[in-house]
């Protein structure tokens, strides 16, 4: 269920519409009645990836092209 409030509304109780929104709730906010942003919890970006995904990518690696990265950034931190 969605809660159309003013911006006012929206500026004064921001706190209790955080709580509302945590909770799973949305809201929208209006701005001279026309509904104009909308807020809505954040959706969990956890993601359970099982290991050796990525195990066929690197198996073309070149480990001495990332070595030599890895050295001249070391030199570039080392030097300023």
């Amino acid at each position: 269920m969605s809660k159309i409030v003013n911006m006012h509304e929206a500026k004064t109780h921001f706190s209790k519409l955080a709580i509302e929104v945590e909770a799973g709730n949305e809201i929208t906010v209006a701005r001279s009645g026309k509904p104009f942003m909308k807020l809505v919890p954040l959706v969990s970006r956890e993601v359970n990836r099982p290991l050796g995904l990525g195990k066929a990518q690197a198996k073309n690696f070149d480990w001495t092209l990332w070595d030599s990265l890895d050295e001249k950034a070391e030199s570039i931190f080392r030097d300023s």
